[in-house]
């Protein structure tokens, strides 16, 4: 039995995962994350500011201590998407391992991609049917084609909720005209998307964690449906989607706040992310949808406790 941390550097939010990895399988012991935002009024720019920069560093510092306390015997960390492309991104990872110790692993988006797929497959019956996954991060979008057994295709794109909520909205309810801005924005640069849904033909859509979370968080308290704090799927219908994303685009902030189910991690960047969705759901035909608390951290200990079995 060995016992590791995994730190997902989300654009947005820092996750830590502690667990026991035996020849067996797993048991996940302890949760945690920090609202970090080290995107915030840089990411288009290819830059991590200062205060974004301190607030990874607390975060990072704090997770090393709860690391400690558990008595844990390796730590994989993961920079994503603004790690990877902030000029100053590999300046702060160093900073972070000074400060703690821990050595980041900046990961690439296809990476990145098939991480958050093994997730998903280690929470989900996937089945042998085609699903389009979908993972809205802060910095990045990734969308994997795939069933239980394989990925057909795969890429990341470098249009997550703060680099959309930055450069299209600036008003709050966002604009008509904003929306419109967006999907322009959309059918220019999911062009590979396009392709590959007419390829491969998926027929659910399956969101992993955060928007996703959130919109089955209010659709579930509106339906009276209850989850474990523990469930790899939480409920969520097409039919609900659109219910909710009404409400978001004609809501502002104030107003979203108040919405069942809402958080303020989510508040800001929610509205474009359901944009994104609602394209999504407007350019092929999908059965349904599902969502997966599971993702990349999720994946990152599938894959390690595969190879501690077969080690």
């Amino acid at each position: 039995m060995t016992r590791i941390a995994i730190i997902d550097m989300g654009t947005n939010t820092f996750h830590l995962l502690l667990a026991e990895v035996t020849s067996e399988g797993y048991h996940i012991l302890f949760r945690d994350y920090e609202v970090v935002k080290i995107g915030m009024e840089g990411i288009n720019e290819g830059l991590i500011t200062e205060s974004g920069c301190q607030r990874a560093l607390t975060a990072m510092k704090r997770f090393k201590e709860t690391i400690v306390q558990h008595e844990v015997s390796s730590v994989y960390a993961f920079g994503t998407s603004a790690l990877r492309n902030a000029k100053n991104g590999l300046a702060l990872a160093e900073a972070i391992k000074a400060l703690t110790g821990i050595t980041i692993r900046i990961i690439s988006g296809e990476e990145e991609a098939d991480l958050i797929f093994a997730g998903i497959n280690a929470g989900l019956d996937l089945g042998n049917d085609t699903s389009l996954v979908m993972d809205i991060g802060a910095g990045s979008v990734e969308f994997i084609i795939g069933n239980k057994k394989e990925i057909f295709w795969k890429k990341s794109f470098e249009i997550g909720g703060q680099r959309l909520l930055e450069k299209f909205q600036k008003h709050d309810p966002i604009s008509p005209e904003e929306v419109k801005a967006l999907d322009q924005y959309f059918e220019e640069i999911l062009h590979p998307l396009r392709w590959a849904l007419e390829k491969y033909q998926p027929g659910i859509l399956v969101g992993s964690s955060g928007s996703f979370d959130t919109l089955s968080d209010i659709y579930s308290l509106r339906h009276n449906l209850s989850s474990s704090p523990e469930a790899s799927e939480t409920p969520l219908s097409t039919e609900g989607f659109y219910e909710i994303y009404e409400e978001l685009t004609h809501k502002n902030r104030d107003e979203r706040m108040q919405m069942g189910g809402m958080i303020a991690m989510r508040v800001d960047m929610i509205v474009v992310a359901c944009c994104l969705i609602r394209f999504v759901l407007e350019k092929h035909v999908f059965e349904g949808i599902r969502v997966s608390t599971f993702s990349l951290k999720e994946g990152v200990l599938a894959k390690l406790s595969e190879e501690y079995r077969n080690a």
